[in-house]
């Protein structure tokens, strides 16, 4: 169960938005500049929402009430942008390796299953600057997933 309840003012755009979703896949519709990604960031601690709530199952993760901003680190959050974000110095294998060693908690997500599905096993080798759009976005799911997310939220990574 996810519960938001937050408000943003970033320059002229004003995000006041509030809902809760129970488990499995949730997605947000909305025209392009509605807040979408900036939702995305406020969950994953990426920006600090001016007032409100996030809680994910029984962790809150903001509350600005009772002054709780859980660090990004601490949220188990996996994050998949639009662009990827893969570190170009890294192979796709390192990369994937980036979040799994950094992982919390137990390692349930095991690398070599998420390789098969993602059907990046041809690749591992290889450097973000060499891949595809669609290869990078893979890879950025890959590395998301391995981190053993609470949460894997995605702003338009397939798009």
């Amino acid at each position: 169960m996810i519960e938001v309840d937050v408000a943003k003012r970033l320059d002229q755009f004003a995000l006041d938005v509030a809902f809760k979703a129970g488990g499995g896949v949730t997605a947000l519709f909305g025209r392009s500049g509605a807040g979408k990604s900036t939702i995305v960031k406020a969950i994953a601690g990426l920006i600090r929402p001016d007032r409100g709530r996030i809680q994910i199952d029984d962790a809150v993760l903001f509350d600005s009430a009772k002054r709780v901003n859980l660090p990004v680190q601490l949220r188990r959050a996996g994050v998949v942008f639009q662009d990827g974000r893969l570190f170009p110095h890294l192979t796709v294998k390192e990369n994937l390796l980036y979040g799994f060693n950094r992982a919390r908690g137990d390692k349930q997500i095991d690398a070599q299953s998420v390789v098969g599905m993602l059907g990046i096993d041809a690749i591992l080798s290889r450097r973000p600057l060499t891949l595809s759009g669609g290869e990078r976005q893979r890879v950025a799911v890959g590395r998301a997933l391995l981190a053993q997310p609470r949460v894997l939220l995605m702003a338009e990574p397939l798009a």
